[in-house]
């Protein structure tokens, strides 16, 4: 079955995660890509050995794509790359900042040489601010855009569980170079696009900010529990397993009072009456519904929350995930056999879709190499 970017070539010089998810977003659509690697490799090739003792985070981001070793050092790597990029639609970056312009890869003086060339930069904090030269890894700009400060429990600050701020500019990246592509077919143009880990996961911070420069209400860390609505939480089953429950409105709440609390009265008790008086009254509140759930195991719990149409849902564990019903899964080729790995998040119906191999490193390069040699 032929994809929606079959014919498009892309070049990436990435490493890490940001870059490498957006490329596999437009290698999964059928775009050939070519991941441009140093002699030593993408260093995420050595973040760890779980995966049949393959990088995880290797595998998730680079299937479907090609790895050539180049040494942009050398004039004959570099005149290659050139070679390439006289090809390619769409060229991608994320190396350091300002390393690209020093080797004469700015997205300026490409498009110069390249009229039709797509442009993507990828960095921490954006090209522009008194601190866009600073190192950007995940963690560092959870902590600087805030999101950190937002997560956790109490005075406890925590780390989002994933690499958030990357996966954001990944994600935000293929958006833009998909949205290019699409105005290429009008002006016969590229266009540069530059996207930075900082300011993609600044768009997600929308709304605690708001809450605060408008509000004046700077939201408590609750873990598992909504600093603004209430009950939209977590709370233990009897088997000592969590479910999460989330009332949006005053209909849900007297059918949970009756349903599942079994106690229609609390609906109009004057501090459970309507959600503002909720959230004053929470921790009463709790008391209640963590009394009520721990007469039920999970399982019969969200069968009764079914059937009352209570949002719900379980606290997964990994395992958890591993058996769960709704989840699509693919088999990967790698060099070390197939991996299985969750499936990407959209999907085009009709499509068959048929996960290309994870390259090894320089698995590509001799044939490129020939393809693209000065003869």
């Amino acid at each position: 079955m032929q994809r929606d970017l079959d014919g498009i070539l892309v070049v990436s010089l990435e490493q890490a995660v940001a870059a490498p998810y957006a490329t596999r977003i437009l290698a999964d659509a059928g775009a050939r890509v070519i991941k441009v690697e140093r002699p030593e490799g993408d260093f995420a090739r050595a973040y760890d050995a779980y995966a049949r003792g393959l990088s995880v985070n290797f595998v998730w981001l680079n299937r479907g794509k090609e790895s050539i070793v180049l040494d942009l050092k050398k004039p004959e790597d570099r005149a290659l790359l050139e070679r390439m990029l006289a090809k390619a639609d769409v060229f991608v970056q994320n190396l350091s900042p300002g390393a690209a312009a020093r080797l004469g890869l700015g997205s300026e003086e490409l498009r110069a040489r390249h009229p039709r060339l797509i442009t993507c930069d990828i960095s921490g904090y954006g090209e522009e601010g008194p601190r866009r030269d600073l190192k950007a890894y995940d963690l560092l700009v959870q902590a600087e855009s805030g999101i950190a400060y937002v997560n956790g429990v109490g005075d406890e600050c925590a780390r989002v569980g994933v690499s958030i701020c990357d996966i954001a500019a990944g994600i935000t990246a293929a958006a833009a170079i998909f949205r290019a592509l699409f105005a290429r077919e009008r002006s016969g143009r590229g266009r540069g696009v530059e996207v930075s880990l900082f300011h993609a996961i600044g768009d997600w911070m929308n709304v605690p900010w708001m809450t605060f420069a408008y509000g004046g209400f700077e939201p408590p860390r609750l873990g598992l529990h909504h600093p603004t609505i209430a009950p939209y939480g977590a709370y233990a089953c009897g088997c000592g397993r969590a479910i999460l429950v989330a009332i949006q409105n005053e209909r849900e709440w007297e059918r949970f009072c009756a349903e599942i609390l079994e106690r229609p009265e609390l609906a109009r008790d004057p501090r459970f009456a309507n959600n503002p008086a909720r959230v004053r009254n929470r921790a009463e509140l709790d008391a209640l519904i963590r009394a009520a759930f721990a007469r039920f195991e999970r399982e019969a719990l969200a069968s009764r929350l079914e059937r009352a149409k209570i949002a719900y849902g379980r606290l997964s564990s990994l395992a958890d995930l591993s058996a769960h019903p709704q989840m699509r899964w693919l088999e990967v080729p790698t060099s070390v056999g197939p991996v299985r790995v969750i499936g990407p998040g959209a999907r085009v119906r009709g499509e068959v879709f048929d996960p290309r191999p994870v390259p090894e490193l320089d698995e590509h390069g001799a044939a490129i190499r020939a393809e693209f040699s000065a003869d």
